[in-house]
């Protein structure tokens, strides 16, 4: 049977670095997915109200097809420029794109961005006109290193909040029997409720392993109501929620197989959050593939599985990371 990867984090798929870094006085965080070598990047967005940086750029038809690192942020638009800080520490390191290659000519990092908003949390954000998301940014991409690190209050979910309760960073994996590994990331500050109305078990527990987020289980006669959320924020507005996230394999994946797997992952947010992709919410999935073995055949067949393990690993990250904040 599959079963998680030795961390059971993102940083089990190899070629795959996570760094966080904190503000605690403004209560936001960053968090960035750095990638070893240029990899295959895409985006799905299903949120009403999201913010990005070069997500059009990972479009299949567009000319550059790989990333060279993923930031989630806090911040709102605030905290798209955490994504200028990583792409200065990869620029000034020789990474990133160019059509010639001359000493003279700067290559162009590729770092897609998702935000998501945490500005009402109570935190200091008298910033003037230095908001700390490029330093963020530039601390996350130091810290980034292989091996375990920090889930919950941490990175981009440190001032997140995941309906009435404490959002947080999350993370997941899985490794198949025949070899596919796939990593999930997620930073949640949702709108819809991560939990049943009425129980302490997650909307996500069919997919728990382990019990790594509790073990809580429904009653056997559950039965939810079609318009009971459960612990939903109140009185949302547009803007101030927002899950994000980014998913990680190991499998070579065209641009296009890629966004096909991005598409199934968004699957994992409605597996463990209600409501979900409302006009309040941002929500984002990356998917990253660092192409270390191929993608297995029958082609069409492996591609529905790895979509699939992919929203149930997307799916136990949220669970994960709301539970490690609590």
């Amino acid at each position: 049977m599959s079963q998680p990867g030795k961390n059971n984090l993102i940083t089990d798929i190899a070629g795959i670095r996570i760094g966080n870094a904190l503000d605690i006085a403004a209560k936001t965080g960053t968090s960035v997915i750095l990638c070893e070598t240029p990899s295959v990047g895409a985006v799905a967005v299903a949120g009403g109200g999201p913010g990005t940086r070069e997500t059009d750029l990972l479009l299949a038809d567009k000319l550059v097809d790989h990333v060279d690192a993923v930031v989630l942020s806090g911040g709102s638009a605030y905290g798209l420029a955490a994504g200028d800080g990583v792409a200065a520490e990869l620029g000034a390191r020789g990474r990133g794109f160019g059509l010639v290659d001359r000493p003279s000519v700067p290559k162009t990092p590729i770092v897609p961005a998702a935000i998501l908003y945490d500005l009402a949390n109570g935190g200091d954000k008298d910033w003037g006109n230095t908001p700390p998301y490029q330093a963020l940014g530039r601390k996350a991409f130091e810290a980034a290193a292989e091996g375990p690190f920090a889930l919950g209050q941490s990175g981009a979910g440190f001032g997140a909040q995941a309906g009435k309760f404490r959002g947080g960073l999350g993370s997941a994996s899985i490794v198949t029997n025949d070899g596919m590994s796939v990593g999930a990331l997620t930073a949640v500050n949702c709108f819809g409720s991560v939990f049943m109305p009425g129980t302490d078990a997650y909307w996500a527990w069919p997919y728990e392993i382990g019990g790594e987020f509790g073990g809580a289980r429904p009653p056997s006669d559950y039965n939810a109501g079609a318009e009971d959320w459960g612990p939903a924020k109140q009185n949302p507005q547009l803007g101030e929620n927002t899950t994000i996230a980014c998913i990680a394999t190991d499998v070579a994946l065209t641009s296009g197989q890629a966004h096909r797997v991005a598409q199934m992952a968004l699957a994992g947010f409605a597996r463990a959050i209600r409501p979900v992709f409302a006009p309040f919410d941002g929500d984002v999935v990356f998917v990253i593939s660092t192409a270390q073995i191929p993608l297995p055949g029958p082609e069409a067949l492996s591609l529905a599985r790895l979509g699939e393990l992919a929203a149930n690993t997307l799916a136990r990250a949220v669970a994960r990371g709301v539970h490690e904040a609590q």
